[in-house]
């Protein structure tokens, strides 16, 4: 149930203080709980952390009482968080039955890279399979779509970034450790009053935040970057919403808008990265149908990681709300599995949408279904992408592979030639190529010391070829082994 007190800006320093004074860090958490129940946690399961968490100090306390949502003596609440008990009452953090307190809002360490902070968020529902329903305005907390899209994004010194639907304001703290200004939106008044607490207990200046609907908060403004999930869940918009997961539109028009309205709001070379649902129709192809959505200016880097099928969609989803089992889960059900197939959706792809504003004649666009590993974080390779496609590439240009690369061969034991040749990346998007003979040649040939084509010369003279006829041919090929990161300008 939501709690109509939240905590405000006057408390984040005491209650800092005193979480950082019991040593309340992911480090020590994590050393504190072990791996089997920090795994555990992972899958909202708390037996372990129950069982790691039972000497008493300050830092046990708080895992108890924040973490796994047990009950606590108010006396070793108190000596975790001394002479905060009443204000950590009265701001709705705690409340008290007797002797016990018990947590009204989840307070959660979170690190990576160089940030360790502090995160607030409406507790975690669902805990060891307990009720899991939850208010309209629930506040999510870090979830495994926070953090996929906080290693997406790139890293790179900014002016001015947007966070599109801010939640707890995760992306917001991440931004601001690189850009200049950041507004952080959202259309929940209450997570904007959260978001502003974690900005404050983070000790985090720079970061405006805002009420409004998709862009209707920054209208006429641009930044260097946007970085957004939006609540791309695809339903037919009726009955009662999720905010942090339901747009209140149909299917997945809320995707398309943040798409559509992306390169007004970006500055010249500006980014922006979304992390997304969309609808897979039968009979026209995903790819398609989301190029569609993105506007000329803008190159493209569209990744598809996932396909589901629409009845997993749907119970994944059902569960997600809390409605497993519910008197009406199967008419739901029903009704929702129905409305897709009346508006033919074959799947549900999730992924990632990246955006780069380049005011290009000609758009440089790549959607790509790769539901295979991929290097974490993944940002570094798109901003990789983005500046090999528009990397100008020719005869007399010096390449170099790349150098994390290696070849696989396949075919037949003793054969004397390979069936396939596959060049796979071991970094990065960690893509795959087939090659043919003359591919593989040319890409092994390429350490800098010679020119495009110089490399395909001396090819052509060992195959036996066509000079002439090898450059038209393989020309095309080592401007795709460019864009896709197999071949890169010589740094010499």
């Amino acid at each position: 149930m939501t709690e109509d007190r939240l905590p405000g800006p006057d408390l984040a320093a005491p209650l800092r203080d005193a979480l950082l004074t019991a040593g309340y860090a992911y480090d020590a958490v994590a050393a504190l709980l072990g791996e089997r129940a920090h795994a555990a946690l992972g899958r909202n399961e708390t037996t372990p952390g129950l069982a790691a968490t039972t000497d008493g100090s300050p830092l046990a306390t708080l895992v108890r009482l924040f973490l796994l949502q047990a009950v606590v003596p108010a006396d070793r609440a108190e000596r975790a968080l001394p002479g905060l008990g009443d204000r950590l009452l009265d701001a709705g953090v705690l409340a008290r039955d007797g002797d016990e307190v018990r947590a009204l809002l989840d307070v959660r360490p979170y690190a990576t890279g160089d940030l360790d902070l502090l995160v607030v968020s409406d507790l975690t529902p669902g805990l060891d399979g307990g009720p899991q329903a939850v208010a309209g305005d629930h506040v999510l907390g870090i979830s495994p779509a926070a953090t996929s899209l906080a290693q997406l994004t790139i890293r790179e010194p900014v002016g001015r970034a947007l966070d599109l639907g801010t939640g707890c304001g995760v992306q917001a703290l991440h931004l601001a450790e690189h850009a200049g200004a950041v507004i952080a939106t959202d259309v929940n008044e209450r997570a904007l009053a959260l978001t502003r607490f974690n900005l404050a207990l983070n000790e985090v200046a720079g970061v405006e935040a805002r009420a409004g609907s998709l862009w209707e908060p920054v209208a006429g403004e641009q930044f260097d970057l946007v970085t957004t999930n939006p609540p791309f869940v695809i339903s037919p918009a009726t009955g009662e919403r999720l905010v942090y997961r339901d747009s209140g539109l149909p299917g997945d028009e809320v995707v398309e808008r943040v798409v559509r309205g992306a390169a007004a709001h970006l500055t010249s070379g500006g980014w922006a990265q979304v992390l997304a649902n969309w609808a897979v129709l039968r009979g026209r192809p995903w790819h398609e149908r989301l190029a569609s959505w993105v506007d000329p200016a803008c190159d493209a880097l569209v990744v598809q990681r996932e396909t589901l099928d629409p009845a997993a969609y749907v119970e994944l989803w059902l569960k997600d709300a809390g409605l497993h089992g519910a008197p009406d889960y199967v008419r739901r059900y029903d009704a929702w599995l129905r409305w897709l197939d009346e508006q033919e959706v074959e799947g549900i792809g999730f992924g990632w949408i990246n955006l780069h504003r380049t005011d290009a004649a000609t758009p440089r666009r790549e959607l790509l279904d790769w539901p295979h590993a991929v290097e974490q974080p993944v940002a570094p390779a798109v901003a990789a992408w983005g500046a090999a496609v528009r990397a100008p590439v020719g005869v007399d240009d010096h390449l170099v592979r790349r150098d994390d690369l290696v070849q696989e061969t396949h075919g037949q034991p003793g054969a004397a030639d390979p069936e396939t040749v596959v060049l796979r990346q071991q970094r990065g998007l960690m893509r795959a190529r087939r090659a043919d003979t003359v591919e593989a040649a040319l890409v092994g040939a390429c350490d800098g010391d010679l020119t495009v084509a110089q490399v395909l010369d001396a090819l052509a003279l060992l195959l036996d070829r066509d000079a002439a006829e090898l450059r038209a041919t393989y020309l095309p090929v080592v401007r795709e082994l460019v864009d896709e990161g197999f071949l890169l300008a010589d740094p010499r």
